[in-house]
């Protein structure tokens, strides 16, 4: 059970008591990532999530920040995202006000210096090249820009080496008070605490250094995202590897969609797991990757079905054809009871395990209060997954898998998957 408190200010504190826990979490979900940037502005909104731990009006360098958390064996971090970034923290339960007024610092008074601007620069820009240097993750670059475009959510988030060079201290400052607005935050906290003192201990620690000006920016809305697929049917990076690491995906679905939980029980049979279909197939009796797997992604307005592997330049041809005819199965046949017995009880076993730890249930409860319509329990959830039939996979993957939805990614070594495109059908794809 969780309760929900908007401060006058819109800044809204959701929290759920565990009686007898031991550790106390705390996230801070700011509605600010990359839909929110101007093109020539690309990676600010990371660029401020790296800045906050420089400094703030409490603790003024980054020791002192990571200091106030590890020192009494806690643990704080920050990500972005396209539509958020995440603060969090987790402490023991009675250093309560120590993780919350953490957490307020970094995202309502960070200092700012310009200095430390110019020297994070650096920093992000070697951040961006460890990314473009890991060919599973550059296939993963490389996927987002062939499903969704040059825009937003197409780019890397970090942004690239240009773009970051080119941030200006003004910029950055300027997106602070745009995005960092109270009625953009959701805060989130679970442990042995009880909800009213919670919202007193945000309130305090999150209120403004100063008054919002009339003045201020009203943050734009971001632009919608394009039809998709947007990008190209095949884009290659080549590169001196051993392997192809590639990902193939479609289109799939918004965030709250109807048929969102659907979707999940559809990945869950495909890709997530060692009794997925993937693994079965594609390693287990194939032997053609070492590492296969899928994943969803889902945003306000669009959303992927995402596949990836690390294969032979021998084989990726073979392996291409072995996932789509995973999909072909799905989109054709019904999935038994037993299976969906068994996918399904690993779904819902999952997220109970998961959400028993406090800082999982932090980043739970705090994504749906800001991202999505509405916040469903670990009940809910688990009532919503197995209500989930065959007849209802098998319509989905009727609408998702088509030959004109496939986009596919690689990172391969030259002279390797050459034509690959020829093996992207879903029925009758060269072999």
């Amino acid at each position: 059970m969780y309760e929900r408190t908007a401060l006058p200010d819109g800044l809204r504190v959701i929290s759920a008591r565990v009686p007898g826990a031991r550790s106390f979490s705390i996230a801070a979900f700011v509605l600010a990532g990359t839909r929110h940037e101007r093109p020539e502005d690309a990676g600010i909104a990371h660029f401020m999530e790296h800045l906050t731990f420089k400094g703030t009006a409490a603790y003024p360098t980054t020791r002192a920040v990571s200091e106030a958390i590890e020192g009494v064996g806690g643990g704080c971090n920050a990500a972005t995202d396209r539509e958020s970034t995440v603060y969090w923290a987790r402490v023991p339960v009675a250093e309560t006000d120590r993780a919350v007024g953490v957490l307020g610092e970094l995202i309502a008074r960070p200092r700012l210096d310009p200095t430390e601007v110019e020297r994070e620069k650096g920093v992000i820009v070697e951040e961006i090249r460890s990314y473009v240097d890991d060919p599973s993750e550059y296939a993963g670059i490389l996927f987002d820009r062939a499903m969704f475009g040059d825009g937003p959510l197409g780019r890397e988030i970090a942004g690239d080496e240009g773009s970051v060079r080119g941030l200006t201290p003004a910029a950055i400052e300027a997106f602070w008070r745009a995005r960092y607005r109270p009625d953009a935050i959701v805060v989130s906290a679970v442990g042995d605490v009880a909800h009213d003192d919670v919202v007193a201990r945000v309130a305090a620690a999150f209120a403004p250094a100063a008054p919002p000006s009339a003045a201020a920016p009203q943050p734009e809305a971001p632009e919608p995202a394009p039809p998709l697929p947007a990008g190209e049917r095949v884009l290659v990076d080549r590169r001196e590897t051993t392997q192809v690491q590639l990902s193939l995906g479609v289109p799939a679905l918004r965030r709250d969609h109807p048929d969102q939980w659907t979707l999940e029980v559809l990945n869950g049979i495909l890709g997530e797991g060692m009794s997925s279909r993937l693994f079965l197939t594609v390693r287990e009796e194939r032997g053609l990757a070492y590492d296969v797997d899928s994943y969803i992604v889902d945003y306000a307005d669009a959303g992927a079905l995402v596949i990836r592997a690390g294969v032979d330049p021998r084989n990726v041809r073979r392996a291409v054809r072995a996932i789509l005819g995973e999909l072909v199965r799905l989109r054709d046949e019904d999935v038994s009871a037993d299976e969906l017995r068994k996918a399904t009880g690993y779904l819902c076993g999952r997220l109970e395990l998961r959400l028993e730890e406090t800082r999982h249930l932090a980043s739970w409860l705090g994504a749906q209060e800001a991202l999505h319509e509405r916040v469903h329990t670990l009940e809910e959830a688990v009532e919503e997954i197995r209500a989930v039939g065959p007849a209802a996979i098998r319509r989905l993957a009727g609408a998702l898998f088509h030959d004109d939805a496939l986009r596919l990614a690689l990172v391969a070594p030259k002279g390797s998957a050459r034509d690959i495109g020829s093996a992207l059908m879903l029925d009758g794809g060269q072999r």
